[in-house]
C-alpha cells in the first residue's frame, strides 16, 4: 500500500494583518480504579507520522468509497499492549476520592495555548497542535468518549460545537501565530515533564464498556440502568465501523480558516474555500454548494430545530494588497436547502463592523464586536438590536447561545481592568433577565452552557497554562446568583476554552446539572504502556465532585462530544494499531457504552489521527461521526494526502 496520510505539519503563520474581533468555545461505583483522586497534569502521548497532501481540488470533490493509503507508523515509544481484561484498576485521576487518600501530583506541565489578545482583537481558526501531538504513542493522536448524562440535559447546541466551534471563530489572523509558536513551546515544556506519580503500581484495565444499548438493562459489563438515562444514539447490531468518505483538503497557497461543519439527518455539511458544501450524510457525494463573496470567518455549531444556523463571512475575498476585509457579513444559512435566508451587515460611522463571533440563541442570531453586540431574528433577519452608545463604557463583547436562551458577557469600564459581568437576556429583545458580576481579575467569561447557565474563567491569570479556565461558575440564570465556584486547575483537567472568545469551549459539556471534564493524559499505571484519562463530574448545584469516573483505558484518551439526552457521547482517541471508538456514558453512573470502533488498519487510522482530538471539528449524529479540520495550509510540498473531513458510520 501506499503511505499513509500523515497529520499536517504546523502552517505557517500568514503575514497579513490581525483579522477584527477578539473571539475567532464521572462516575463509576467504588472499586476498580476506585473514586478519582486529584489528577496531575499529564503530556499527550504518542508521536505521529509527518503528513503530506498531494494538491487536492480548489473545491472539495466527491468523496472516494474507500479508505486512505497508509503506510507504517513513525518510530516512537514502544507500542502499548493491549488492556488486560480483569487486572485491577489504580487510583483514580481527576478528583478527591472520599474512600481513598488523594493520589500524588502528576504532571504539572501546560498543555493548552497561552492567552491571546483580549477582546476586540482578531482571532483565528483553531491550529492544529502539532508539537504536542509529537508527544503521543506512535502514530496517531488519542481522543476519547464522553459521558452520557442523566436527567433533564442542558440547553446545548442541536449540533454542539466540538474542537473549534463554540460561537464561532474570529475572522483573524492574529491566532493562527500564537497557536503555532505556543505550540511549540507547549512541546518542549511538555517533553521535559515527570511522570505522574501513582500510589498503585497495579496494571490499567479495559474501560467498562458494554455494548448493550444504552437504554437497556444493566449486567456485568457496564451496561446503563439508571433512571431516565438515554438519549436518540442507539447500539448498532454491529459496532465496528467503516469509513463513509473522505474529503480532500483544498489547494490554497497560504492558511486559511475553513471553520465550520454541521450534520443532519440527511446532509454533512463543511465549509471551504469560500463556499459551503453539502454532502450526502453516507455516501458523500455533493448535494449543493454555496458561493460565498469571501472567506467564511465566523460559524456557530448551535442548529435550530429545523436545521438552520448562522456564519459570518468576508465581504470579498482577501489579495496580496488586502488580505482582510473584515467578517462584516452575518447571515443564517439553511443546512437542507443549501441557501441564505438572508445576509446583514452594519456600521460604525461610514464602515462596515467586523464582527468576532455569531451565535443562535432561541431564534435569535447575535454577534459580538469591539463595537458591541447586535442581533436579528433567524428565519427574515429583521433586526433586534444594535450596539448602543454608553456613557459608563459599556458594552456587549459577545454571546453564548442555546435552544431558548442567550447570554451575554458585558463588560465595562477600562480595557486593562474592566469589570465583566453575565447577563441572561431575553433572546428577542435584549432585555437582561438577570446579571451575575465576575470576580475582579476575570478579563474574559466564557460561556459554557446557557442552561444550566456555566461560566469558565482565568481569576487573576491563575490557570496559568494559557487554557483560559482557573475556575468555572455555576449561576442560577433567574436570579443571577453564584450556585457553586468549581477551582479546575488546568495542570489536572484538559477542558479549555479559548483565551478571550466568548463561546469557544472544548472538551468539556454540561448536563443533568453536572460538569463534565475530561483529565489531562497522563502515564498509564503498572506496566500499562502510553498515555491515558478519564472523564470526571461536578455537581452543580454545590460545586463538588461526583464519586466515580469514566475510564479511557489503556493507549486511550476520552474527551466528551455533547449531550445525548441524559447521556454524554464521548470520542476516544485509540492506541497506535487501534482505530478510534465513539461511546455513550450514563451521566448518572459514569458507565461506559461503546456505539463505535473505527477500523484498525493503517491506512485508516493514519488519516483518522490526523485530525487531532482537541482541535478538530468532531460531529457524532445518526451513528455517523465526522472529524473535520478548521483550518488547512499549503500542502503542495508534501506527498502525502491531507483530508478536509473524513466520515465513520455503522451498519
Amino acid at each position: 500500500m501506499t503511505q499513509p496520510p500523515q497529520p499536517p505539519q504546523p502552517p505557517q503563520p500568514p503575514n497579513g494583518p490581525p483579522q477584527g474581533g477578539y473571539g475567532a468555545s464521572k462516575e463509576s461505583p467504588a472499586g476498580g480504579y476506585g473514586a478519582p483522586t486529584p489528577p496531575g497534569s499529564t503530556p499527550p502521548g504518542s508521536t505521529p507520522p509527518a503528513n503530506t497532501p498531494p494538491v487536492p481540488p480548489q473545491m472539495p470533490p466527491q468523496a472516494p468509497q474507500t479508505p486512505p493509503p497508509a503506510g507504517p507508523p513513525p518510530a516512537g515509544p514502544p507500542p502499548a499492549g493491549p488492556p488486560q481484561a480483569g487486572a485491577p484498576q489504580g487510583p483514580v485521576y481527576g478528583y478527591p476520592n472520599p474512600q481513598q487518600p488523594p493520589g500524588q501530583p502528576g504532571y504539572g506541565y501546560p498543555q493548552q495555548q497561552p492567552g491571546g489578545p483580549g477582546y476586540g482583537f482578531p482571532q483565528q481558526p483553531h491550529q492544529q497542535q502539532q508539537p504536542q501531538q509529537q508527544l503521543q504513542q506512535p502514530g496517531f493522536p488519542q481522543q476519547q468518549p464522553g459521558v452520557p448524562a442523566q436527567q433533564q440535559y442542558a440547553t446545548q447546541p442541536m449540533q454542539p460545537a466540538r474542537g473549534s466551534l463554540g460561537g464561532g471563530a474570529g475572522g483573524g489572523r492574529f491566532g493562527i501565530d500564537a497557536k503555532i509558536i505556543t505550540s511549540a513551546v507547549v512541546a518542549i515544556v511538555l517533553i521535559i515533564g515527570a511522570g505522574f506519580v501513582y500510589s498503585s503500581s497495579k496494571g490499567d484495565k479495559e474501560p467498562n464498556v458494554s455494548s448493550a444499548g444504552p437504554t437497556g438493562g444493566g449486567d456485568k459489563t457496564g451496561t446503563d440502568t439508571a433512571k431516565g438515562a438515554g438519549g436518540k444514539e442507539k447500539v448498532p447490531a454491529d459496532t465496528n465501523s467503516k469509513v463513509l468518505f473522505q474529503l480532500p483538503a483544498p489547494k490554497v497557497g497560504d492558511v486559511t480558516g475553513v471553520n465550520g461543519s454541521w450534520a443532519t439527518d440527511k446532509l454533512y455539511v463543511k465549509s471551504g474555500v469560500n463556499a459551503v458544501y453539502g454532502y450526502d450524510a453516507v455516501t458523500g457525494s455533493q448535494v449543493w454548494k454555496l458561493p460565498l463573496p469571501g472567506p467564511l470567518c465566523a460559524a456557530t455549531s448551535h442548529v435550530s430545530k429545523d436545521d438552520k444556523t448562522a456564519i459570518a463571512f468576508q465581504p470579498k475575498v482577501p489579495t496580496k494588497a488586502k488580505e482582510f476585509w473584515g467578517c462584516s457579513e452575518v447571515a443564517a444559512l439553511d443546512l437542507d436547502k443549501g441557501k441564505l435566508l438572508w445576509q446583514k451587515s452594519y456600521k460604525d460611522g461610514d464602515s462596515k463592523v467586523s464582527v468576532d463571533e455569531v451565535t443562535l440563541g432561541g431564534d435569535t442570531v447575535a454577534t459580538g464586536s469591539t463595537n458591541g453586540g447586535a442581533a436579528w431574528g433567524l428565519e427574515k433577519g429583521e433586526v433586534r438590536w444594535l450596539p448602543k452608545v454608553s456613557t459608563d463604557q459599556c458594552e456587549d463583547a459577545g454571546y453564548g447561545g442555546g435552544a431558548s436562551t442567550l447570554v451575554a458577557v458585558r463588560r465595562c469600564g477600562d480595557y486593562d481592568s474592566p469589570q465583566v459581568s453575565v447577563q441572561n437576556l431575553n433572546p428577542k429583545t435584549g432585555a437582561p433577565i438577570s446579571s451575575y458580576k465576575m470576580p475582579p481579575g476575570v478579563q474574559y467569561a466564557h460561556i459554557v452552557s446557557t442552561d444550566p447557565l456555566v461560566v469558565a474563567a482565568d481569576v487573576g491569570d491563575t490557570a496559568g497554562d494559557g487554557s483560559g479556565i482557573s475556575d468555572y461558575f455555576s449561576v442560577d440564570a433567574k436570579t443571577g446568583k453564584l450556585r457553586a465556584r468549581i477551582p479546575a486547575n488546568a495542570d489536572k483537567y484538559a477542558g479549555k476554552c479559548d483565551s478571550t472568545a466568548v463561546e469557544q469551549c472544548n472538551d468539556l459539556v454540561v448536563g443533568n446539572d453536572r460538569l463534565y471534564l475530561p483529565t489531562e493524559q497522563h502515564d498509564g499505571v503498572g506496566d500499562a504502556i502510553g498515555q491515558t484519562n478519564e472523564i470526571v463530574a461536578f455537581d452543580l448545584a454545590t460545586g463538588k465532585p461526583v464519586p466515580g469516573r469514566a475510564d479511557a483505558g489503556a493507549g486511550y484518551s476520552a474527551y466528551p462530544v455533547r449531550m445525548d439526552g441524559s447521556n454524554v457521547i464521548a470520542y476516544k482517541t485509540g492506541p497506535y494499531n487501534k482505530g478510534g471508538q465513539v461511546v455513550s456514558i450514563n451521566g448518572s453512573t459514569l458507565k461506559q457504552t461503546l456505539l463505535m470502533t473505527n477500523p484498525g488498519q493503517e491506512s485508516v487510522r493514519g488519516a483518522e489521527s490526523s485530525f487531532l482530538a482537541d482541535s478538530a471539528e468532531i460531529r457524532f449524529t445518526n451513528g455517523r461521526l465526522y472529524l473535520a479540520d478548521d483550518t488547512i495550509s499549503d500542502y503542495t510540498s508534501d506527498s502525502e494526502k491531507h483530508y478536509l473531513a473524513i466520515g465513520f458510520g455503522t451498519g
